[in-house]
């Protein structure tokens, strides 16, 4: 969700009222009722013309309400917890209002990266590999980011070689995993972790930082370094998925971000997603392309990691297909 997504969004949420606003939510995953709550915690007026433009841009017409957000937070509390319940929302109002508090694995994948790296920091390396292993993989790679190099170094060397853990142990790392296994203690093992986690959390690593782990994990492990990177599916790798995939993605990217990722791509690629655009949308594209001056590597970077996350949440809604490997495909 972009800075102009979320402030849209937040508009409309404070526009709809909480009941409906609340029912919205429940469809929205950690990151985006993260980013959304905080944007609404900011706003405390809006103009009634930047209103009228949002809900002109999602089809819906008003003449009331131009006077909202005046005194959001009570809102806030109530539409978060109305959505989420009184657990998770706990923490995700603490985060943007602080006012509460919660604990629990779950409560760790609404906190933001910082605050859960800040939390995890100190303790072993397995167990910080443990509990990111149960994050959303944006999450967990978010995390690592805030770490230094050496510890960043040792936990993705661990989630790697991780390949399960006895639910006995989890009970030491605190109450957040033995509620996560609870009912679970008679299974021998809990298969988490592995070289296709890691590869998934590297997915979403800056450019910088993925290669200094990857040269670490090369000098532990070549054989092991070689099958993470064959399970990691980078922008290039779109190139594989078929028309139908691309037709589908295309439908949830907006045309500015795909302009700014494909400024790092080859005319293959570029190809891709022309012929799989109505004539007179890849005229555009291709005008856009060549008008379009020079932009940040960080910047194409971060657009293409941001495109990469809807494909695999496409790929896990069974939408589309990753690569061509057969059953052992990256999905």
């Amino acid at each position: 969700m972009s800075d102009d997504g979320a402030l849209k969004g937040a508009i409309l949420m404070l526009a709809l009222g909480e009941e409906e606003a609340a029912e919205v939510m429940k469809y929205l995953g950690p990151r985006e009722v993260q980013k959304l709550g905080a944007t609404m915690s900011t706003l405390r007026s809006i103009p009634s013309e930047q209103l009228a433009t949002v809900l002109d841009d999602f089809r819906n017409e008003t003449e009331k309400n131009t006077s909202i957000g005046l005194d959001s937070d009570e809102y806030i509390r109530t539409v978060l917890t109305k959505a989420l319940g009184e657990d998770k929302a706990s923490s995700l109002i603490n985060r943007i209002l602080g006012t509460r508090d919660a604990s629990g694995i779950e409560s760790l994948k609404w906190m933001d990266a910082q605050s859960v790296a800040d939390l995890v920091r100190n303790e072993h390396p397995q167990i910080i590999a443990t509990i990111l292993v149960h994050l959303e993989r944006y999450h967990a790679c978010e995390v690592l980011g805030f770490f230094t190099e050496r510890l960043r170094n040792d936990v993705v060397l661990r989630i790697a070689t991780l390949d399960g853990v006895q639910p006995t142990a989890l009970r030491e790392l605190n109450e957040v995993l033995t509620k996560l296994l609870t009912g679970n203690e008679s299974l021998k093992k809990k298969a988490i972790g592995g070289v296709r986690a890691a590869a998934e959390i590297l997915n979403f690593m800056s450019g910088d930082l993925e290669s200094g782990v990857m040269d670490n994990l090369k000098n532990y492990d070549a054989d092991m370094a070689q099958k993470i990177m064959d399970e990691m599916f980078v922008f290039d790798n779109i190139i594989d998925i078929d028309d139908r995939g691309i037709q589908t993605l295309l439908r949830e990217v907006q045309s500015e971000s795909l302009i700014i990722a494909l400024k790092g791509t080859g005319q293959e690629l570029r190809d891709k997603f022309f012929k799989n655009m109505s004539q007179r949308a890849a005229e555009m594209m291709r005008e856009d392309l060549e008008s379009k001056g020079p932009v940040r590597l960080s910047e194409v970077e971060a657009q293409q990691k941001e495109i990469l996350q809807v494909v695999r949440r496409l790929a896990d809604e069974g939408q589309i297909v990753l690569g061509a490997k057969g059953e052992d495909a990256f999905v």
